[in-house]
């Protein structure tokens, strides 16, 4: 039976091409390599095609494209048979939207407020600009409204099994209110000239008895549209009736109507771009089709954890990783009910159950603790190892390289700010708008406060949300706590300290206002359901602003070191030292032991070998500087000049040499590689939101990064560059490939549970979404695990280019974690003492349970050790030695109470280490130690 606190996930990414039965075909290569927990990527029901699973659009069933039903069966018994647990990736906070496929959205377009499911979705049913009916906002035209009526791209359609209406824009169906069903049918019989037929009079006398048909009889629609589809001919009928709605160019009638009946309806259509600036239903970031769910509705819940709560009673689900906690409403009140859903699931026992949160902790923020979570799934663990694992000396020279490049600060924070400025502009406009509204509606509620105008409110708002440094605060209706009541204070004197105009108390009242401290006994009655819908909901929009800002604008901007631009991180990050870092791990071994650690996942911004190779520029920042400065030379004919514009900036050219040695494939064979950049850099530049964007699309910019990257790729245009890159990317690859080997044995043995990325047990070289996610060869993996069963050290290192070292590395380590379960599961964490000459190359603990213990010796900073990158290092390359006080080594008799353990023999092998020692009862090791 697998664990209940995992030994290793191994994470999966479903699709239809690697569905559950594909998934089921290497559960026993899994289990060879030692995970305990397959981790899956969602697998409700998605779109149709979906790459991810995250556009779910029925949590209640599984997605029949993965296999359905019968393929998790198939999938669940191979998992039993190899004792290996399942972990869901989790989507409470949104679900797909638009098209065809969501029965629950489809209901509330049809119905609006009056569907049971209007509740589920987070819309302002009252915020739409020019009309006084109330509706959701689609934005899915894909030019402007009235082109597409003009064009006749809206049709009206009939669904003759169903006898219902909708309009639909190519896959976009729109239905269409029963209530409008009347006047419609007139028409349509009044066009199709059938008023004289037995079919055009049984209509008629349908739409009359009918007329007017509206909330709260909507019980009555599914008998209405029966009995139309009952009546013979009626397909016909309406078929040529419907060209009185048949928009299209010199049909200016038929224009009318149409677009007459779509005003009519719960929803109002708009060109795409509207979504920046008019959206009214929350969204997942500034995905227009995501829909938020309001999770916070019991009803809702309960729906969309159904089919959850039944795998978990058939032993079927051993954990969940929950995706995007900060959109909740209240993550503490959906924490606590899941774990009672869990509890009966299990029938009133308190069987333990694995569940880690998708959650982005800023530099010193702890995770509140939520019931029934064990952590995060680790993000802030991946750039901790980073920080310890890079040369300090070398950030400094690195920023100086960059500010020259760039002509910018090297400070991060301006930024951060512009980048919000300009996702507050775009991207979330329209949220923001929602937001301010609501505050001046507040503001506007009392004669005290009535004399802050919505413009001031705004700008005070917006030096808020700017000066907010990490993703959201977590009150509830009760009201702050402690350190969300200080973080709120700092920001807003932050925002205070930015403030040229006149205060007079308006910041105090944006205040009290996001603290909920309007509603306290004795202050002047605001309405208490505006206060609490503005300060609840603005936690739920810093965290997609800092999302946006940070990840998705600022990480694209500021390229001092790429593996510090990575999620959770920051780009003008400090190194770690060592001592700090076993601060850090003894605090977590105390606080959150069982939280994942992860070095790669499905959002990562590169491949972790890729980072661990670009920290190899931290160790030759000079070399790397002047490096740079040749290959501007060489390129220099190639940039693409447009007037004033060049193709790429300065600041992105050099961003594209990082990335380049970061993905530069081992041997030089790949087809897909120039194709593959290409596709990075634009995905970069729109992300940059700089010279490009996802919104304003600059074609010649992006014409000139595509034919810069062909031109520098090109064997026959660029010899001399190319064979500059090949031999600077062969030695940053070998120091990086031991800074993946250093990475990888951190993860495994620091406290926390692994967590592995499908694939990345050979290099892993991959560039941002959707590069890694490509296919993994599964089958090539398992043959070399096999051959792997005794592994040849000095032979693996010999050929390390081939990535097999990598992966008889990693089941070397989770052998250790199965075998001492207990010591790196609930070990406490204890530093050890490094001495000689090459101390600062090595980082050395134990994990101690009881008397079981593992000695963990890790080295870093290369560079010396591989005579810049061109040898795999000898052993003797480190002389440095461990001390471990009151540990008990085989072959190492202690001296004075502590064995000494030489790294150079440690790393005979390979230049890393996991030894199993036994510790000293406490009263031996306290007398000799004294």
């Amino acid at each position: 039976m697998a664990p209940a606190i995992p030994i290793a996930t191994y994470r999966i990414q479903l699709t239809k091409d690697f569905d559950f039965d594909a998934t089921a075909g290497i559960v026993p290569y899994l289990k060879a390599l030692g995970i305990t927990h397959l981790y899956a990527s969602p697998f409700m029901k998605s779109r149709a095609g979906s790459t991810h699973g995250y556009d779910i659009v029925d949590h209640t069933k599984l997605n029949p494209e993965l296999g359905g039903e019968d393929g998790f069966e198939r999938l669940s018994a191979a998992l039993k048979a190899n004792d290996i647990g399942l972990i869901l990736d989790f989507v409470p906070n949104h679900v797909g939207v638009h098209f065809a496929d969501n029965p629950w959205w489809l209901d509330v377009l049809e119905w609006g407020q009056a569907s049971p499911h209007a509740v589920s979705f987070d819309i302002d049913w009252d915020t739409l600009p020019y009309r006084a009916r109330r509706g959701v906002l689609l934005p899915i035209i894909g030019s402007s409204y009235g082109q597409a009526l003009d064009n006749g791209e809206i049709e009206l359609k009939y669904d003759a099994e169903e006898g219902s209406f909708s309009a639909w824009y190519f896959e976009h169906r729109l239905p269409i209110a029963p209530e409008r069903y009347s006047e419609m049918l007139r028409t349509i019989v009044k066009e199709a000239d059938a008023g004289n037929t037995p079919a055009g009079r049984a209509i008629l006398t349908l739409a009359a008895k009918h007329k007017g048909l509206r909330h709260p009889n909507r019980r009555q629609a599914p008998a209405f549209k029966q009995q139309l589809a009952s009546i013979d001919g009626t397909a016909e009928v309406i078929t040529r009736g419907l060209d009185a709605y048949r928009a299209g160019l010199d049909r200016p009638a038929q224009i009318q109507a149409m677009h007459m009946l779509l005003e009519r309806q719960h929803y109002k259509l708009g060109q795409w771009r509207l979504a920046s600036s008019e959206i009214n239903y929350r969204r997942f970031f500034d995905v227009n089709t995501l829909a938020g769910l309001r999770i916070e509705d019991a009803d809702t819940f309960e729906a969309i954890h159904s089919l959850v709560k039944r795998l978990i009673a058939e032993d079927k689900l051993q954990g969940l990783r929950l995706d995007h906690i900060d959109g909740l409403h209240d993550p503490s009140q959906y924490f606590q009910r899941l774990r009672r859903l869990i509890r009966e699931a299990h029938g009133n026992s308190t069987k333990p159950f694995y569940v880690v949160v998708e959650k982005i902790l800023g530099e010193h923020e702890k995770l509140v603790p939520f019931a029934g979570v064990h952590g995060t799934t680790g993000y802030e663990w991946l750039n901790v190892i980073t920080q310890v694992l890079v040369e300090e000396k070398g950030l400094e020279p690195l920023g100086e390289t960059w500010r020259q490049v760039s002509n910018v600060s090297p400070k991060f924070e301006p930024q951060l700010v512009e980048a919000k400025r300009r996702v507050l502009d775009t991207l979330l406009l329209s949220e923001f708008t929602v937001l301010t509204r609501l505050l001046a509606r507040i503001a506007n509620g009392h004669y005290s406060t009535r004399d802050f105008s919505a413009d001031t409110l705004r700008q005070a708002f917006e030096l808020y949300v700017l000066h907010f440094p990490v993703y959201r605060t977590y009150l509830s209706t009760a009201g702050p706590s402690a350190l969300d009541r200080q973080l709120i204070a700092t920001t807003i004197e932050k925002a205070r300290a930015d403030w040229f105009a006149a205060d007079e108390g308006l910041f105090d009242f944006l205040r009290d206002a996001l603290t909920l401290d309007l509603l306290k006994p004795g202050r002047p009655a605001h309405s208490k359901p505006r206060v609490r819908r503005f300060a609840l909901k603005v936690q739920q929009f810093t965290g997609p602003t800092m999302a946006k800002s940070l990840e998705d604008t600022a990480f694209y901007r500021y390229h001092r070191l790429l593996a510090f631009n990575e999620v959770g991180g920051e780009p003008a990050a400090e190194a770690i030292p060592v001592a700090t870092f076993h601060e850090i791990m003894v605090a977590r071994a105390r606080e959150r032991p069982h939280g994942m650690t992860s070095t790669a996942t499905h959002d990562t911004k590169r491949g972790e070998d890729a980072r661990a190779r670009l920290l190899a520029l931290a160790e030759m920042p000079g070399e790397w500087a002047s490096t740079v400065s040749r290959w501007k030379v060489l390129n220099a004919p190639h940039l693409v000049v447009y007037g004033e514009m060049r193709a790429p900036s300065a600041a992105f050219e050099y961003m594209l040499y990082q990335a380049l040695i970061g993905a530069w494939p081992l041997g030089g064979q790949d087809n897909s590689f120039l194709e593959r950049m290409q596709a990075y850099a634009l995905k970069a530049a729109r992300e940059g939101k700089q010279e490009t964007s996802w919104l304003n699309p600059n074609d010649a910019y992006e014409k000139g990064l595509r034919t810069f990257l062909e031109r520098i790729l090109d064997p026959a245009q660029s010899p001399e560059f190319l064979a500059a890159l090949e031999t600077f990317a062969k030695r940053t690859s070998l120091i990086g490939a031991l800074n993946s080997l250093s990475q990888i044995t951190l993860k495994a043995t620091i406290p926390g549970m692994p967590d592995f990325y499908q694939g990345t047990e050979f290099w892993d070289f991959s560039l941002v979404d959707p590069d890694n996610r490509r296919p993994v060869d599964f089958a090539e993996r398992a043959k070399v695990l096999e051959i792997l069963q005794q592994p040849d050290w000095a032979a693996l290192a010999q050929h390390w280019d081939d990535g097999h070292i990598k992966l008889a590395w990693t089941r070397e380590l989770l052998k250790h974690r199965t075998e001492m379960a207990a010591v790196f599961t609930d070990g406490d964490y204890e530093p050890l003492e490094v001495t000689g000459p090459h101390a600062a190359h090595i980082i050395a603990f134990a994990r101690r349970h009881q008397r079981d213990a593992a000695i963990v010796v890790i080295p870093r900073a290369f560079f010396e050790a591989t005579q810049g990158g061109r040898h795999w290092p000898e052993a003797t390359a480190f002389d440095a030695t461990v001390i471990a006080p009151g540990y008990i080594v085989e072959g190492s008799p202690p001296k004075n109470g502590a064995s000494e353990l030489s790294v150079a023999k440690l790393f005979r092998q390979i230049p890393m280490a996991i030894v199993k020692a036994h510790a000293a009862p406490k009263r031996f090791r306290s007398t000799r130690l004294r």
